[in-house]
């Protein structure tokens, strides 16, 4: 029996063909079949359910693919079925995880595992990366071409970068014969040293060590560089300042197969947020000062910066709850995507369109996904939010397990009323 679904009204965008027209969307056992003004004439088929999205947009579901879920390994902090909960309530219709689980993803079997989790809570579609080392220990590479037909989408050692030139190399020049994109963490080992938050004049203040906004432009230089005599496809994780951006800007202009993404706390915060040893905000990279927030924004808005990843890091309590020095490196961001994404719009730094491609069209891309776009015959994995509603983030809200957030109480506009994933309501919010 054919299953169908009509939304009705609903402001209807896509921007991989930047489209934003006001019409009904009709889907049929999990696909889109039609689209567009008046598409529920009288006499048509009726539906079995509709769905009034009056005054609501109506856009492909979030990709996020940047996310540690921490299962297997890690379940106190974050598990497949609470990360896919919060990412349901945040938009999110599909998710990458990073390989840096226990044990990480470096072999099928632990690839296998994750995918039978997914299948098994039927919720949000859950991808991973593979590890381009055995071990994230960044020295031996791991069965690049066995994990990808297994389903790895792309590989990177995760938090860490690959240090040693030879080896990423090496990983290059074998990932190019498949057509594997390689995702570096960039950061100068030796220069991070045991800094944990941007070097300056907030660091001195609060006399912590610090982290200089060269270690990441050196390394992405350096990869640039090892890329130029191999070819193949490079991606840089996160990117955070102005220094790196140009790099990135300059290499994408000299022809170069290279992509970049950041995550909303690079644009949305600077150091200061750090304020008196807030450990809510220790990320890494760690943030930036003002100049480079802004040219993050810049980075976004011509293009440069190809994507928006949460960069999702859950930690319970013990890890975040201690001396700015000792505690964990990361914050939670499935559930505030969409609101941070939307600051660049009603900001007026990009188009509506233009800012929702960097969290639904550009990551399908890059990863070779086909979704990402309301196409017929596409997957029905949709989003259908208020994109003007003002509101606070409020962590006692979060379907995460960890509540690592620096966002708790920030006021934001945009709210996600429902996620559908293959036709499949997974969220709904309250009325």
């Amino acid at each position: 029996m054919t299953k169908r679904t009509a939304y009705l009204n609903a402001r209807l965008l896509d921007p991989a063909n930047q489209m934003d027209i006001v019409g009904d969307l009709l889907v049929e056992n999990g696909k889109i079949t039609d689209f567009g003004p008046g598409t529920f004439k009288a006499g048509m088929l009726s539906p079995n359910q509709t769905v009034d999205c009056s005054g609501l947009c109506l856009s492909p579901g979030l990709f996020d693919i940047r996310v540690q879920v921490r299962e297997p390994g890690e379940e106190h902090k974050e598990s497949i079925a609470t990360a896919s909960e919060a990412a349901a309530a945040g938009g999110v219709t599909a998710m990458c995880c990073l390989p840096n689980t226990h044990p990480v993803i470096d072999d099928v079997s632990v690839l296998e595992f994750i995918a039978r989790r997914a299948r098994e809570i039927k919720s949000v579609k859950l991808f991973c990366y593979g590890t381009l080392t055995r071990g994230l220990e960044g020295q031996e590479l791991t069965e690049m071409a066995l994990l990808s037909e297994t389903g790895a989408l792309a590989f990177t050692d995760g938090v860490k970068a690959v240090h040693d030139p030879l080896v990423l190399r090496r990983a290059l020049s074998y990932a190019r014969t498949f057509d594997l994109l390689i995702v570096q963490h960039p950061e100068d080992e030796r220069l991070v040293d045991d800094g944990v938050m941007n070097e300056g004049e907030v660091a001195t203040r609060l006399g912590l060590p610090g982290i200089p906004a060269v270690a990441e432009v050196m390394a992405i230089e350096r990869d640039l560089r090892i890329l130029s005599l191999t070819g193949g496809r490079y991606h840089a994780a996160h990117v955070s300042t102005a220094a790196a951006i140009d790099a990135i800007r300059k290499a994408k202009r000299d022809g170069y197969d290279v992509t970049c993404d950041t995550a909303p706390h690079y644009f949305a915060l600077n150091e200061t947020a750090v304020g008196d040893y807030r450990t809510f905000a220790k990320v890494s990279p760690p943030l930036r000062d003002e100049t480079d927030r802004r040219a993050v924004v810049e980075g976004l808005a011509d293009g440069t910066i190809d994507i928006i990843a949460s960069d999702h890091a859950p930690h319970d309590e013990d890890s975040k709850r201690l001396p700015f020095v000792q505690a964990e490196f990361g914050i939670i961001g499935l559930e505030t995507l969409l609101p941070l994404t939307l600051e660049l719009y009603h900001n007026g730094d990009m188009s509506l369109l233009d800012a929702l491609a960097k969290v639904t069209s550009k990551p399908a891309d890059l990863l070779g996904c086909p979704f990402g776009r309301l196409e017929r015959g596409a997957p029905a994995d949709l989003l259908i939010f208020d994109p003007d509603k003002p509101r606070q983030i409020d962590e006692t809200t979060f379907r995460s397990k960890s509540k690592n957030s620096p966002f708790d109480m920030r006021p934001v506009q945009g709210v996600v009323r429902r996620t559908v994933v293959e036709g499949r309501t997974i969220y709904e919010a309250e009325a």
